[in-house]
């Protein structure tokens, strides 16, 4: 399982559009690819449970992690190979353990949680909770958006990671976004 997880290596930066349900993380990663002119990674969980939604009618369980980090890996380390320079990941493994421990009581598969740490990226945009959050049949914590933005920030926190916070409008959050990576390209 251990090389499930792993990253490959590349020269490329990459970028991470992190934080709750419901933020905008998807537009903006579609929006910052186009601006690039780069691959973006799709949330491979998303699909996951979409797909086990439709056909089960069950949410997410602790044995599905792993499918979805190795699934997630796997796109980025094929899309790494096409990017331009730069690569928009739409989620990471640290996503994957946030949300594991939010919803498992603090567990999180230990090889999830070994990549989650060992994995390397440039830049997290950590999306704000200040859009309205617009319901679907995966998203579930309309009421919580407050603790888990503060769980976010605390991994990266917690982990050194290199982050900025967007906030405000579509329009303002991509300008933010395109000013932080080109600082990153630049330096």
């Amino acid at each position: 399982m251990e090389k499930t997880f792993k990253q490959e290596p590349s020269n490329i930066l990459k970028v991470v559009v992190f934080g709750p349900e419901s933020t905008g993380k998807t537009t903006l990663a579609r929006a910052l690819a186009s601006h690039y002119r780069t691959e973006w990674v799709p949330e491979y969980a998303r699909e996951y449970l979409q797909e086990k939604w439709d056909r089960t009618r069950e949410i997410c369980r602790p044995e599905d992690l792993p499918p979805i980090g190795a699934g997630q890996i796997a796109m980025e380390n094929t899309l790494t190979h096409s990017a331009n320079r730069l690569l928009i990941c739409d989620t990471d493994l640290l996503v994957t353990k946030v949300y594991s421990e939010a919803y498992y009581d603090g567990y999180c598969d230990p090889e999830i949680e070994k990549y989650a740490l060992r994995n390397t990226y440039d830049l997290y945009l950590l999306t704000g909770i200040d859009v309205p959050w617009v319901p679907d049949d995966l998203r579930d914590k309309p009421q919580e958006r407050e603790e888990m933005f503060a769980r976010f920030r605390s991994a990266l926190e917690l982990y050194n990671c290199s982050f900025v916070i967007l906030r405000g409008s579509p329009e303002k959050r991509l300008e933010e976004a395109i000013y932080a990576i080109d600082k990153l390209l630049n330096s």
